[in-house]
């Protein structure tokens, strides 16, 4: 959906009246529910009239212009999409418009620029839009068939040749070339080579009205392009109950096919009982056999590594991974299979702060919208690993919801441990120290295995361990905590900026993992912490630590759990977790057990505790001896 659709000479006449940012301005109140910021208000001012000017003085006025025209299943939005005619064809034709205010910016690395008014920098705009136009493309079936139907360019129309001199050495394509203020000829020449001036208004209208009817889902090419990466990167080995979770949405797939039935698989598991294998193992067969597929998350560290490991040879396979509230605006099976791994992570609704308010006015439940969108809806989840409230990924909940819905359910119970050394000991282990199994808490060495557990007096010891294990047994290495200190923005030093030390016990300090969204030299992106080398020396939470494993594990309890009179009490006034302290008493101490479950079965080799409080440290010795 666009914010404004008009042809190019109605919303030049609305610019040139000092209009069209106020038209903008409505109906992003309209349509996102909020008033957006001065910024982008001044944008669309500032680069609007121009763009709209160059466009009708090339003879384009009756174009149809769809602007701020978001991207499917996607928060991404194109500045200008241009809907036309070819000229040669005479079929229609599609141009993907990225504005840009700049005057001088200069290239950094193959894809990288910087800005004078940004200190971090920015894609280039021509790979920019031809990322647009590679996944519009790779999400709309029709245009799969007919890609020379859509082109990009990048339009500088503040700069000149020489303030943006370096940026020219990106080689243009049909899905991006760059313009300036110095190209207007060029740049009206090339329009008129996508989109015919002679052709009337009402084929332009037809245009944009085929465009806006387009049903997405992923394409065969990139199915296929999903199907080969995945089956080279990995070669899965699924055994028993891993296998038939593969079988049994298999046969769900055959019978919506051939009875238009709907299937609810939910595979419930442990963590480390393989969830993930299998959720990548059916996204590439189910992309070999042509099936429409995504992967789906809520957590932007799981889903941005899980992008990052399937999709590291070719970007573009990357797009079949997403969000739980990705599928608002979606319509009833636009999937044939939609899996959702970490579905303990589903929340009650997809209504963030930001989204539009004629979806939050319509908005139901995030588990409806899941099932809603695909004819074999996957659910693979661990319910003890719920950490924030409201989230209500359950056997319950999605089984009322599925009946509800008078969708079939099938179940798989998953068993084995094939994370922490493969040690099903450990898990019970560390179900019975934190009262989440009926049987009392016991010292690991009456049940132990090869599996290394061990307690540190110190936090320094818990450092020397992790160090120890992997310089004398090899492998990776990290360090997490519950969420019971601040967590700072980066602060700027002379040399840039660096991560404050936010996790102090006593003379002993370290930084959490960068927070989302803010890079920080020399450590990696929020998302990548469990998996980059870098981020050894820092401390992980819940919100990057969940969903990945690593070889060795070192956990701080800190004082939001402590253990008194052979109890665990949960404190609230010693939790940062703005999240978790929103939850009732009951609650609350549910999601602090909970969170410490995961942050102890991230290791696969062996984990090693310690407990800022004293109490709870000595009871820690005791169980880990």
């Amino acid at each position: 959906m666009a914010l404004v659709r008009h042809s190019a000479d109605h919303l030049l006449a609305e610019a040139k009246a000092g209009q069209l940012s106020g038209t903008l301005t409505e109906q992003a109140r309209h349509q996102w529910g909020h008033r957006p910021g001065q910024s982008e208000i001044d944008s669309w001012a500032r680069s609007l009239g121009p763009f709209l000017a160059d466009l009708v003085d090339a003879g384009l006025g009756a174009v149809e212009v769809l602007l701020e025209h978001k991207l499917p299943h996607s928060p991404k939005r194109v500045d200008a999409l241009l809907c036309g005619v070819h000229p040669r064809t005479g079929e229609a034709s599609y141009v993907l418009v990225e504005l840009k205010q700049w005057s001088k910016a200069e290239l950094l690395a193959a894809d990288l620029v910087r800005i004078a008014s940004r200190r971090d920098p920015v894609l280039h705009p021509v790979e920019q839009v031809r990322r647009y136009c590679e996944y519009l493309v790779d999400s709309t079936p029709a245009l799969a068939d007919r890609p020379n139907a859509v082109h990009g360019i990048a339009y500088l129309h503040n700069a000149d040749a020489a303030g943006v001199s370096t940026l020219r050495q990106y080689q243009p394509s049909q899905f991006g070339a760059l313009f300036t203020m110095d190209d207007k000829a060029k740049l009206a020449d090339r329009l008129r080579s996508l989109l015919d001036p002679a052709a009337d208004r009402d084929a332009a209208r037809r245009s944009a009205d085929e465009f806006l009817g387009f049903e997405h889902a992923p394409t065969k090419p990139l199915l296929d392009l999903a199907a080969r990466e995945i089956q080279e990167r990995e070669q899965f080995v699924l055994l028993d109950e891993q296998q038939v979770a593969v079988e049994v949405v298999m046969q769900a797939v055959e019978r919506a096919k051939a009875a238009a039935t709907r299937t609810v698989v939910v595979v419930l598991g442990g963590p480390g009982s393989g969830k993930s294998v299998i959720a990548l193992s059916l996204l590439g067969e189910l992309a070999r056999r042509g099936r429409r597929v995504h992967h789906a998350t809520g957590s932007s560290a799981f889903t941005n590594t899980m992008r990052r490991i399937a999709g590291r040879r070719n970007r573009r396979v990357q797009t079949l991974f997403k969000y739980f509230n990705d599928y608002m605006e979606s319509e009833a099976r636009e999937l044939d299979v939609l899996i959702c791994d970490e579905a303990h992570r589903v929340r009650e609704t997809s209504v963030k702060r930001y989204t539009p308010r004629r979806l939050r006015e319509r908005a139901g439940r995030q588990i409806d919208e899941l099932i809603n969108v695909a004819s074999v809806p996957v659910f693979l989840l661990d319910e003890n690993q719920t950490v924030r409230p409201g989230e209500m990924g359950s056997l319950a909940e999605i089984t009322a919801a599925a009946e509800s819905r008078g969708c079939r359910l099938e179940v798989v119970r998953l068993s084995g441990q094939f994370r922490c050394g493969g040690s099903d000991a450990f898990d019970m282990w560390v179900a019975r120290l934190l009262g989440l199994d009926r049987l009392p808490p016991v010292p690991w060495s009456r049940l132990g295995d090869d599996f290394v557990v061990a307690s540190a007096a110190t936090p320094a010891g818990l450092d020397a361990w992790l160090r120890q294990r992997m310089d004398s047994h090899g492998g990776t290495g990290r360090l997490s905590a519950g969420y019971c200190w601040r967590w700072s923005d980066p602060e700027s030093t002379p040399d840039g900026r660096r991560l404050v030390e936010d996790v102090v016990i006593g003379g002993w300090r370290r930084p959490w993992n960068a927070k989302p969204g803010q890079r920080v030299p020399d450590a990696p992106e929020s998302y990548y912490w469990a998996s980059d080398e870098r981020g050894f020396g820092q401390v992980g939470c819940i919100y990057t630590a969940q969903g990945f494993e690593y070889d060795w594990s070192g956990v701080i309890f800190g004082p939001d759990l402590v253990r008194r009179d052979g109890r665990w009490i949960a404190r609230r006034e010693h939790s940062h977790d703005p999240a978790a302290k929103k939850a009732d008493d009951l609650e609350f101490g549910r999601l602090v057990r909970n969170t410490y479950k995961v942050l102890l079965t991230r290791g696969m080799r062996g984990t090693c505790v310690y407990s800022t409080d004293p109490e709870t440290q000595a009871f820690l010795e005791e169980m880990a001896g």
